[in-house]
C-alpha cells in the first residue's frame, strides 16, 4: 500500500485514525507544517491539494521562496574504507566520485536523472 500522495513536487503522508474515523497527513520533507484531513480518500486528496496551494499562495503574497522538499544534494557517511574504495573505483573508471555514486544510485533505484 502506498502511504504517500504527490502534488506540485510535494509529498504528503497518508494516515488513518480509527478512533476519529478520519484520514490525515502532512507534507513531508519540508519544515513548514502543512497538514490536511478528510473522511475519505477523495476529501483527503482535495485537502492536501488545497493545503499546498494555500502555502504557495501565502509564500507569493509574502514574497518569500517556498521551501523545496529536495535540494539535490545530501551527505552520506560511508566510513573511511568504503570512501577509499569508492574513490579508487571512480579513478579507475575515469569518473568523479560524485558521478560514480550518482550512477550507482540510479542503477539501484532504476531511475535515470
Amino acid at each position: 500500500m502506498k502511504n504517500t500522495m504527490e502534488y506540485k513536487g510535494y509529498a504528503g503522508s497518508v494516515e488513518y485514525s480509527d478512533g476519529d474515523e478520519i484520514f490525515f497527513g502532512k507534507v513531508q520533507f519540508i519544515r513548514a507544517l502543512i497538514s490536511y484531513e478528510g473522511s475519505n480518500a477523495k476529501e483527503l486528496r482535495q485537502d492536501f491539494h488545497d493545503g499546498v496551494d494555500d502555502y504557495l499562495s501565502m509564500c507569493k503574497e509574502k514574497n518569500i521562496a517556498p521551501e523545496q522538499p529536495f535540494k539535490g544534494s545530501f551527505n552520506v557517511r560511508v566510513g573511511r574504507d568504503l570512501h577509499r574504495q569508492l574513490a579508487l573505483e571512480a579513478s579507475r573508471r575515469g569518473l568523479s566520485l560524485n558521478s560514480l555514486i550518482v550512477a550507482t544510485l540510479e542503477k539501484e533505484t532504476h531511475h535515470a536523472a
